[in-house]
């Protein structure tokens, strides 16, 4: 339930840390932007690829060795949706999410695993290289790629967010996926979509994200050996 008066949730605590573990070039990006719509202090953990991931430290925290995890007091979490969902409710001020015990609930749940299940699979498969034979697309999550976008066109089709008429977490990871897969070539360019994902990206808590994350990229390349001439 949402707190009252400003107060935080049960269960969660103001003084409870929140540590982010990342990459600027991994799909961490995502959590940033969630994190600076939340608004609240957050710590930032570098992971590089080369030895981070895989340490026993790291790995003990997710043992995937993969990022974003984020640690907020006793808690971890891990996986872009899940994060996005724990800290809407984590953090209800921020009203990213609808309330519990609101009709939007439903659609909310709907579009944050639509973007973690189909949108997630069909992009990989097209980055694979994959493609089952239309006989057989029955046996997949997602069906075909086609169906997965002509599901998100439909959704947007007229609205400019995806639940109700405010932002929330839901269209925070969706556009993030179609803005990383229009990009990539990975989903199909379409105006609606083209519109929704330029609305999104011009949130001032998603150009902050952006900037750190680009900055941290060039501060990293600044600081590699240069060849000698």
């Amino acid at each position: 339930m949402r707190a009252e008066n400003g107060e935080q949730q049960k269960g969660y605590a103001m003084t409870d840390k929140l540590v982010f573990y990342t990459n600027p070039m991994s799909r961490g990006r995502i959590v940033r932007w969630m994190l600076e719509e939340v608004g609240q202090p957050y710590e930032t953990v570098l992971i590089d690829w080369a030895s981070g991931a895989k340490s026993p430290d790291y790995l003990a925290i997710n043992p995937m060795g993969k990022v974003p995890t984020i640690v907020h007091g006793e808690a971890v979490v891990t996986e872009c949706g899940a994060i996005c969902a724990y800290l809407a409710d984590a953090f209800p001020q921020a009203n990213l999410a609808p309330a519990p015990s609101s009709k939007l609930r439903g659609p909310y749940y709907r579009w944050l695993f639509f973007a973690a299940g189909p949108i997630e699979q069909a992009a990989g498969a097209k980055t694979m290289g994959w493609e089952a034979p239309p006989e057989r697309k029955a046996m997949l999550g997602y069906g075909c790629m086609e169906d997965v976008i002509n599901a998100l066109d439909g959704a947007l089709q007229g609205r400019e967010f995806l639940v109700g008429d405010s932002f929330t977490a839901a269209d925070l990871y969706v556009g993030a996926h179609l803005g990383w897969g229009m990009s990539f070539g990975t989903l199909e360019k379409r105006p609606v979509f083209e519109a929704y994902v330029a609305r999104l990206q011009a949130r001032p808590a998603a150009v902050r994200a952006n900037q750190i994350d680009d900055g941290i990229i060039a501060a990293q390349q600044q600081a590699q050996p240069q060849p000698a001439e």
